[in-house]
């Protein structure tokens, strides 16, 4: 029905000579342990971790430091040992501030005593995702979803498939592309181990075909029950949605969950951070994070969580002339941030320095082309829910979807009057869940 998009809807945006072919290639580096940590304790979807430590107390690396505070929440570890200096509110990308613990690095390197399993293959479903819920392991795509929930499926509710998402559609973006190159014994191994929790035996790895050394190295190494699909390059085909269509031709229904057709979605990087807790017993502590635009080194490095954007663009020997944003993130769903002391989490794949193509461009009138339609990949009507946002009649966005955006920006891409539909949805979003809260409060009261 959609040839050879795959999926419904997409786009495919220009990258120009700074794109992923400059990082494609650029093998991993591991950056010194910064000074100083910021380590929020809310970098997860769910309620924030509860903070275990004060100021003056001294950590070890993996030291639990924040504990999960409710079943859809996430461990904190500590990424580095020594002092904590204290406990306060960071300010997030996103523009939150949040409570977060600032460590200050002794140098020591002393780690809490690791437990990994010397045969994952003998532990039961309930010990490898107790591990994983110990490790404080998110969904490293972005989402952030706690990955030990994933893996407990509610009652009813049945899993047949395991999809991993290679795909890293987003440009300048070549985190996990290194991954699935350079640690593809790992990931196999890490998506093995998920397959065993979730008692399943068929994974499928989607990877676009840019990849094409990450789908060869997936691919001899697959064990039984993993297959390896190359995918047509197109955005945003690492949605889960859009994903698990792909790969398996289940529709996902409007406002549902993989889950609901028999499919769990997990990262690459997600499978690499299992294998580490199970197989070597550390927690999540690091990840990988791709610098690039207009940076004098471009390169994907693995990156303690706490450390600031500062570190990542002074291990690029800085920025070049030119930039006129920072993105935290992918340039498609990414944020744009203005200050460099905002730390890495568990979610942030990219820090990116943009030049001319960053700058907010003037809007102008809607010309009524179907361009953002064709491009949704909900088949949504951007522009009609761009239209009741601005007037504020947020009920009858409700009604035509808008809560089923995905906010991956599609549609503000390809609007040739260059509309801020995504934002105008993302608002609606938010406004909507607010009344939805108020309500629930009201009703409780």
């Amino acid at each position: 029905m959609f040839g050879s998009r795959k999926f419904p809807g997409g786009v495919h945006p220009h990258e120009g000579e700074n794109g992923k072919r400059v990082n494609g290639g650029n093998a991993i580096v591991t950056l010194p342990a910064p000074a100083r940590v910021i380590i929020p304790l809310s970098q997860h979807i769910g309620a924030p971790a509860k903070a275990l430590v004060k100021k003056g107390d001294s950590v070890r690396i993996g030291q639990v430091i924040g504990q999960a505070s409710g079943f859809v929440s996430a461990n904190v570890h500590a990424s580095v040992s020594g002092k904590v200096w204290d406990v306060q509110p960071c300010l997030l990308a996103n523009g939150t501030a949040v409570p977060a613990v600032i460590i200050d690095n002794n140098y020591k390197d002393e780690w809490v005593e690791l437990d990994p399993a010397a045969q994952p293959e003998s532990l039961s479903a309930d010990e490898l995702r107790k591990i994983i819920t110990d490790a404080g392991i998110v969904g490293l795509g972005g989402a952030t979803f706690p990955t030990a929930v994933k893996l407990n499926p509610a009652q009813g509710k049945t899993i047949e498939t395991l999809v991993i998402n290679g795909a890293e559609c987003e440009p300048y973006l070549t985190a996990d592309h290194r991954l699935m190159v350079e640690r593809t014994k790992e990931i196999l191994q890490g998506i093995t181990i998920v397959m065993k929790a979730l008692g399943i035996g068929k994974a499928i790895i989607g990877v676009e075909n840019n990849k094409r050394d990450a789908i060869a190295a997936l691919t001899a190494a697959a064990g039984a029950g993993i297959t390896v699909k190359g995918l047509p390059v197109r955005y945003p085909q690492g949605g889960e949605k859009q994903l698990v269509y792909a790969l398996t031709r289940k529709k996902v229904p409007a406002g549902g969950l993989p889950l609901d057709v028999g499919v769990a979605v997990c990262n690459v990087g997600t499978m690499f951070a299992v294998q580490q807790a199970v197989c070597e017993g550390r927690p999540l502590i690091e990840r990988v994070v791709t610098v690039g635009g207009l940076v004098n080194q471009p390169g994907n490095f693995m990156v303690r969580i706490g450390a600031t954007v500062e570190q990542l663009l002074d291990a690029c020997d800085g920025v070049q002339k030119g930039v006129k944003q920072l993105i935290y993130g992918g340039p498609m769903m990414g944020m744009a941030i203005a200050r460099t002391d905002i730390p890495v989490t568990k979610g942030c794949s990219g820090i990116l320095a943009l030049g001319e193509e960053a700058k907010e461009p003037l809007e102008s009138a809607c010309i009524r082309c179907g361009r953002c339609l064709r491009a949704c990949p909900m088949k949504l009507m951007p522009a009609k829910l761009d239209a009741l946002s601005r007037a504020q009649r947020f009920e009858e966005a409700e009604k035509l979807g808008v809560m089923n955006c995905m906010e991956c920006g599609a549609c503000t891409f390809i609007c040739p009057a260059k509309r801020s539909l995504t934002q105008s949805c993302r608002t609606a979003k938010k406004v909507i869940n607010t009344r939805r809260k108020q309500a629930a409060e009201k009703k409780g009261d």
